[in-house]
């Protein structure tokens, strides 16, 4: 497995290309915006200049990773010398499904497909392609090149060799893959975001502020960062889009997006990528963040 197609250049996307690239493999980075794509590579160039700061990967080393990556607006030219397509678009099912149906007609026979989705059911994207069996869940974690873990997530049909595949691929990045099976929001989102969920529920009845709830949490439960901050790094669209799932897969309230959620995103407040969540970061700097006093 040597070429790797990343769909998507989003947060997300930018960051597994970044990976990949980083460790040998040849990156077709895909894009139907040329605006998406030269920001993604810029997004990657910094990145990259942080980890040549820390002694991670040398200045020359860097020429050599974006050489790695050739970018694309046309799905089917990015993914027809594709050993391994990862789609990262948006978290909404039937724009993945569109894309993975072009994928899936375009991609060489024997390319395995895999989404980045954090959240929505493997089974039910691979059963709109024809190769169920060469499709897997590859839920990387954000920032893709700082965080170690890849949640590997076989659906209904994935073969045991496509699942071997991806395990040993995760391994040449050096990430380390944990494996879940394929139920609504795997294992870290159904941990992750009824948290953040309570945590905006605490804030929207009053219990206490944004700072007092993410300090409390960071000071005490020794969380890095809070869940209201977490959430704005997530993206708030995002953090609804999963839960939205968990409370349609199980059909319990307990997963019901809290009212204030529902609202901020309504509005247009999507945490970092808007400039303003529960903290604004209208100045362009995430370290320095000032909470927003919300109702």
């Amino acid at each position: 497995m040597n070429n790797i197609a990343v769909i998507g250049a989003g947060t997300m996307g930018n960051g597994i290309a970044h990976v990949f690239a980083q460790h040998g493999f040849k990156v077709f980075f895909v894009d139907i915006s040329i605006a998406a794509l030269e920001d993604g590579m810029v997004k990657i160039a910094k990145n990259i200049d942080r980890q040549v700061k820390k002694g991670e990967v040398t200045p020359e080393q860097k020429q050599v990773i974006l050489a790695a990556i050739t970018t694309f607006t046309d799905i089917a030219e990015g993914v027809k010398n594709a050993d391994l397509v990862i789609e990262a678009v948006t978290e909404n099912p039937s724009v993945k499904i569109s894309v993975l149906q072009t994928i899936d007609q375009r991609a060489p026979v024997a390319c395995i497909i895999a989404s980045n989705t954090s959240s929505i059911s493997i089974t039910k994207l691979a059963a709109t392609t024809n190769r169920a069996d060469k499709f897997i869940g590859m839920h990387f974690m954000n920032p893709v090149p700082v965080m170690t873990l890849v949640e590997v997530i076989s659906g209904y049909a994935t073969s045991q060799a496509t699942l071997a595949k991806i395990v040993a691929v995760i391994s040449e990045i050096h990430k380390v893959a944990l494996k879940s099976n394929d139920y609504p929001g795997f294992v870290a989102n159904r941990i992750l975001m009824p948290m953040i969920n309570e945590a905006i529920y605490t804030l929207f009845e009053g219990v206490a502020g944004v700072e007092e709830i993410d300090g409390i949490m960071k000071l005490g439960m020794a969380h890095p960062m809070g869940p209201l901050q977490l959430a704005d790094f997530i993206g708030l669209d995002v953090c609804l889009s999963i839960l939205k799932v968990l409370h349609e897969g199980f059909g319990n309230p307990k997963y019901a997006p809290c009212p204030l959620l529902v609202n901020m995103v309504q509005a247009g407040d999507k945490g970092v990528k808007s400039g303003k969540g529960f903290y604004d970061y209208s100045q362009g700097n995430k370290e320095l963040i000032v909470a927003v006093k919300r109702n």
